[in-house]
């Protein structure tokens, strides 16, 4: 081959392109921190268990969606009390809420160990919550995540809860999935819907196959399914020293497994912990490559 026509070659167009970043999506309770619903409850004076089974377990039975239920139960308990449920209180409940050990330490681990593989990558959080999201934002972890979604209340003038405005169930989490891929401003802000398989991978934010994400139950399973489909990363966590009560509540298709199932435990030689570095430096490696496909 002559030197002229080794100037002149070019690679084929032939490898995929290259997105220089990498999405953690988390689910908030019983994932990062406690079940907010349940601390709350806890918090207003109240017996948990009595509050499910005898004001939202019933509504469940009458053909209520589980999350507007529970929304329906709090604003019907503020309107009893002398001292309502507030914007206020939410925000100081959430200041107030520790999340799970090693969680406040586990971004800027993250973070540093895919600077350490290959400082072009950029590593994001997301949060999609089907809990309280004015809670979230004022949780001491809230400035890591690029964006936060989770269920929002109307307030009356007085602050007071007042309405459900944005209700997030199992199926609409991954909607907001999509919303990532495509980093749109608005989820279906002008009323149309995000087709991801109809928008080539060059035009995504980020592609779900480098999307990792990390829930606890029945309503990450959606998102678990999507992603196994797209080949990103589903890992799963329970609370407790044995996997069985996680076992016994979620039913999952071959198709909506996770990589891992691991304890709700982020310190740094913990399993989970362990899981989620080797899932971040697995998608660093495959990004290397493909920077070198295209020779940057």
């Amino acid at each position: 081959m002559s030197q002229t026509s080794k100037t002149n070659f070019k690679k084929p167009q032939a490898t995929k392109p290259v997105c220089n970043r990498i999405a953690i999506v988390f689910d908030f309770d019983d994932t990062l921190a406690p079940d907010t619903f349940d601390e709350l409850i806890e918090r207003l004076g109240l017996d948990v268990n009595e509050f499910r089974q005898q004001r939202y377990e019933p509504l469940k039975a009458a053909g209520w969606d589980h999350v507007a239920a529970r929304f329906y139960c709090l604003i019907q308990e503020s309107k009893q009390r002398k001292e309502k449920i507030t914007k206020n209180y939410l925000s100081q409940f959430g200041q107030e809420l520790q999340p799970f050990k090693g969680v406040t330490e586990m971004f800027d681990r993250l973070h540093q160990r895919v600077q350490e593989l290959n400082p072009k990558i950029e590593l994001e959080f997301y949060m999609i919550t089907g809990g309280f999201a004015e809670v979230v934002r004022n949780t001491c972890i809230a400035p890591y995540f690029t964006k936060i979604w989770g269920c929002e209340f109307h307030y009356a003038e007085s602050g007071e809860i007042e309405f459900l405005k944005r209700s997030i169930s199992h199926t609409e989490k991954t909607r907001y999935l999509m919303h990532i891929a495509s980093g749109q401003d608005q989820v279906d802000g002008d009323g149309r819907s995000f087709a991801y398989r109809d928008v080539s991978e060059s035009e995504l934010y980020v592609p779900l196959s480098q999307i990792i994400y990390v829930g606890d139950g029945a309503s990450d399973v959606p998102c678990f399914s999507v992603l196994n489909d797209e080949g990103g990363t589903a890992i799963g966590v329970y609370k407790g020293d044995t996997v069985e009560a996680w076992s016994q509540q979620i039913e999952v298709s071959e198709s909506q497994r996770v990589a891992n199932l691991a304890p709700a435990n982020y310190q740094e030689d913990s399993e989970l912990m362990r899981s989620l570095t080797l899932a971040v430096e697995s998608l660093c490696k495959q990004i290397s490559l493909r920077q070198l496909s295209v020779g940057e």
